[in-house]
C-alpha cells in the first residue's frame, strides 16, 4: 500500500515537472512582439507616377460654318475616312448665287460709269484745249472767264473719271466678297482623317457664331495616325515627370492591352487655375497635362477613351531596397529601455523626426536611420545606413508604428502579406 502511494506521489511529481516544463517554454516563445521580418536584398526598382486621362488624336479639326444656311447635301457618315478637299456637305447657295448676280450687275453698272466719265473727260478736254487757241489766236473772240470755265470744268471731268473708277474698284471687291461667301457653301475636309463627330443632318440649318452665341460646329475630322493620352497629374507629381519618359497606357476599352507611350509635352500652367475656383467654397485641386504620345498602337483607338498611365520616371538595377511598410519616422530623441534618452543624429534638432527601419539583432529591434531613394512598388532604394542581409521588421504595419527602440521581438513564421494602410 505504501509501495502505490509512493509512485503515485512519483507519477505527480513528474507531471507537474512536464507542465512546470511546458508553461517554461511557452512563456519563453511569448516574450517579445511578434512581428515580420524580411533580410535586405538588392532588387531592380522602378518609380512611377500614375494619372488618369483620356485619349486624342493629335491632331484634328473642328469645322464650323462661316455663312448662315440649310444644309443641302450630307455627303459623309460620322466614322468615314475623308481625304483632304473632298467635299463634306455643300450648304444651300440660293441667296449667295443671287447676291453674286447682283455683285456682278453692280460691277457692270460701274463699268458703264467709267466709260461715260471718260467720254465726258475727253469732252472737256477738247473743249479747253479750242478754248485755250482760240484765245491765242484773238483775244476777242473768247474772254479769259471763257477760258477758265473751260479748264475747271476739264478737273471736274477728270474728278468724275476718277470717282468712276474708284467705283469700279469697290464692285469688284464686292463680287469678290460674294464669291468668297458663295464659295462657302461648299465644305471640304481640311485634312485627311477620319470624321470622328457630325452634329448636324441634311435639312438642318447652320447658324455662324456671333460673339456672346457660338456658332454651330458641323463635324469634326482627326488624323488618327498619331494618338496621344492626355494625363491630369497631380501638382505634387509634376516635377518627377521629365519629356521623353516612358509611360505604359491601359484603356478601359481594351483591358487585356498595354500601350507603350512617351511623354511629349507637359503642361506650365494649371489646367484650372486657382482663380477659377476662388470664391466657389471648393478646395482647388492644382492639376497639370501632361501628353503621351502612344507608339504604334495595336488596336484601332478611338478620340475621348478613357485611359490609366503609368509614367516610369526613374529605375535602379540591383539596389538594396527594404520593404515600403519597414519604413517608419522616429523622433530624434528617443527614451531608451532604462530611461536614458539617446539622439540618432547630434546635427538635428530633438523635435525633427528622422527616417529609419528597425533592424533584428538577437531578439533585439534596433531603431536605425536610414537614407533612401526612389521609391518602387512595394520598395524603397537604400542609400545608406543599411548593409546586405541585416533583418528588418517588415510588419505588421501598427507594430511598426509603435515599436520602442531596443525592444524584444520574435518573428512570426506565419504566411501571409499585411496590406499597408495609409490611414492608420
Amino acid at each position: 500500500m505504501q509501495t502505490r502511494t509512493k509512485v503515485i506521489i512519483a507519477v505527480a511529481i513528474v507531471a507537474l515537472l512536464s507542465v512546470a516544463a511546458v508553461l517554461g517554454s511557452t512563456n519563453g516563445r511569448a516574450r517579445g512582439v511578434s512581428v515580420r521580418t524580411e533580410a535586405v536584398d538588392t532588387r531592380d526598382l522602378v518609380a512611377t507616377v500614375t494619372a488618369s486621362g483620356n485619349v486624342r488624336a493629335r491632331r484634328k479639326v473642328d469645322i464650323s460654318s462661316d455663312i448662315s444656311a440649310r444644309v443641302a447635301q450630307l455627303l459623309v457618315d460620322e466614322g468615314q475616312d475623308v481625304e483632304q478637299g473632298q467635299i463634306l456637305l455643300r450648304l444651300d447657295p440660293s441667296r449667295y448665287q443671287a447676291a453674286l448676280d447682283r455683285s456682278q450687275a453692280n460691277l457692270s453698272a460701274s463699268q458703264a460709269q467709267v466709260a461715260q466719265a471718260r467720254a465726258n473727260l475727253l469732252r472737256a478736254q477738247r473743249q479747253a484745249e479750242r478754248m485755250v487757241s482760240l484765245r491765242a489766236r484773238d483775244s476777242l473772240l473768247v474772254s479769259r472767264q471763257d477760258v477758265e470755265n473751260a479748264e475747271t470744268d476739264l478737273e471736274v471731268q477728270q474728278s468724275l473719271r476718277d470717282a468712276a473708277v474708284y467705283g469700279v474698284n469697290q464692285a469688284q471687291a464686292a463680287v469678290e466678297e460674294a464669291r468668297d461667301q458663295l464659295s462657302k457653301t461648299i465644305i471640304r475636309a481640311p485634312i485627311s482623317g477620319r470624321v470622328t463627330r457630325l452634329n448636324v443632318e441634311q435639312g438642318e440649318t447652320v447658324i455662324v457664331g456671333t460673339m456672346n452665341n457660338p456658332g454651330s460646329l458641323v463635324l469634326t475630322v482627326s488624323d488618327l495616325s498619331v494618338m496621344e493620352v492626355v494625363l491630369e497629374v497631380d501638382e505634387t507629381d509634376v516635377p518627377e515627370i521629365s519629356l521623353g519618359d516612358s509611360a505604359a497606357v491601359e484603356l478601359d476599352a481594351f483591358p487585356d492591352l498595354v500601350f507603350p507611350g512617351t511623354v511629349t509635352e507637359i503642361g506650365n500652367s494649371a489646367i484650372r487655375p486657382p482663380s477659377q475656383v476662388a470664391g466657389t467654397g471648393q478646395t482647388p485641386t492644382i492639376d497639370f497635362e501632361v501628353v503621351v504620345t502612344l507608339e504604334n498602337p495595336a488596336a484601332e483607338l478611338r478620340p475621348d477613351l478613357s485611359a490609366t498611365a503609368e509614367v516610369v520616371t526613374d529605375t535602379r538595377i540591383d539596389q538594396l531596397a527594404i520593404p515600403i511598410i519597414a519604413l517608419t519616422l522616429r523622433e530624434e530623441d528617443r527614451e531608451g529601455p532604462n530611461g536614458e534618452t539617446s539622439s540618432q543624429d547630434g546635427g538635428r534638432t530633438a523635435s525633427e523626426p528622422i527616417e529609419g527601419v528597425f533592424v533584428v539583432k538577437d531578439g533585439i529591434a534596433v531603431f536605425t536611420p536610414v537614407e533612401i531613394g526612389i521609391a518602387g512598388q512595394e520598395y524603397f532604394e537604400v542609400v545608406s545606413g543599411l548593409s546586405e542581409g541585416d533583418s528588418v521588421v517588415s510588419g505588421p504595419y501598427q507594430v511598426v508604428r509603435t515599436l520602442a527602440d531596443s525592444s524584444e521581438v520574435r518573428a512570426d513564421e506565419s504566411p501571409g502579406v499585411e496590406p499597408l494602410n495609409e490611414t492608420d
